[in-house]
């Protein structure tokens, strides 16, 4: 009896050992995760589509004021000729009256107040310099050849009847400095606006252009290597009126964006000051308020 019952404990762990075992639910193996996210499903994929990039308006405008050359008899001159080809060329711009003075007015103010002189006059305050201080913009009116004597002294080669500023509420203003300040404030903190007065002999007034373009080469490539105009900047080179034979004058635009351009609109100094002011977002002066503005010859702009 005592054996048969021990026969059958080991008849049944024997049954035990060799059926096989029950698998829970709840212990199924999990599959590894990869390691490979697809990019599809991944939360940092990004689909970047190409968008266009905007033309910024200008962040430094430069002008600079040649004298008395037609468009004709400047581009004569291989450095001049030379400047219009790489960059624009409004081939129909026109300066406004004669002799300099009112020309130079009418860039800076809309107007030529009647002037037909080359003579100084206390006109009443404004004018471009101050629509810019009133509205924070950064500027400054460098003069070739001024002196410590200030704006109604300096001697040769600076020209008063070529400084406009010093005419707006009979007095200059502090931002009309020496034009050997330049090269200092391209390299440092240019100011937004720039206005640049050549001396006689360098804007071509009393110099043939045989030496006053090399000398304007000179600065506008100057100009042109700083950041200030690299970021978007706007070069303008005028001359305020013709030879006597004509009184359409060249207008050299250079900017980063446009080149090797000619445009035949029709312009005049007034456009100029239009395309200064629209660019700083001021009201129009005088004769500006209805002038067409350099649209053709600059980049389009967003603000």
């Amino acid at each position: 009896m005592r054996t048969l019952f021990g026969a059958s404990i080991l008849t049944a762990l024997v049954v035990a050992c060799i059926s096989p075992a029950t698998t829970s639910p709840s212990a199924s193996p999990v599959p590894a995760a990869s390691s490979a996210a697809s990019p599809a499903t991944s939360p940092s994929a990004k689909i970047v589509l190409p968008t266009a990039s905007p033309v910024t308006a200008p962040q430094h405008v430069f002008v600079i004021v040649m004298e008395n050359s037609s468009l004709a008899t400047a581009l004569r001159a291989p450095s001049i000729s030379a400047l219009a080809a790489k960059y624009t060329l409004a081939t129909n711009y026109r300066a406004v009256s004669s002799p300099s003075l009112p020309n130079y007015l009418a860039l800076t103010s809309g107007s030529t107040w009647g002037i037909t002189d080359d003579a100084y006059h206390v006109l009443p305050a404004g004018g471009l310099g101050a629509q810019l201080t009133a509205a924070g913009v950064s500027w400054r009116a460098y003069m070739e050849g001024l002196t410590s004597a200030g704006c109604l002294g300096s001697p040769y080669p600076y020209a008063l009847k070529h400084n406009p500023f010093a005419y707006y509420g009979g007095s200059c203003p502090a931002n009309v400095v020496p034009l050997d300040a330049l090269d200092g404030d391209l390299a440092r903190d240019t100011p937004s606006f720039v206005w640049i007065t050549p001396g006689l002999c360098h804007d071509g007034h009393d110099c043939a252009l045989a030496e006053a373009g090399p000398w304007l080469e000179g600065l506008v490539a100057r100009i042109v290597a700083s950041s200030a105009w690299r970021d978007h900047g706007a070069l303008f080179v005028v001359w305020d009126e013709g030879d006597g034979r004509s009184s359409v004058v060249p207008l050299i635009v250079a900017t980063a964006d446009l080149a090797g351009r000619s445009v035949g609109g029709a312009y005049d100094h007034y456009s100029l000051l239009a395309a200064i002011e629209d660019r700083f977002g001021l009201s129009r002066l005088g004769a500006a308020k209805d002038a067409r503005p350099l649209t053709d010859l600059l980049p389009p702009q967003t603000r």
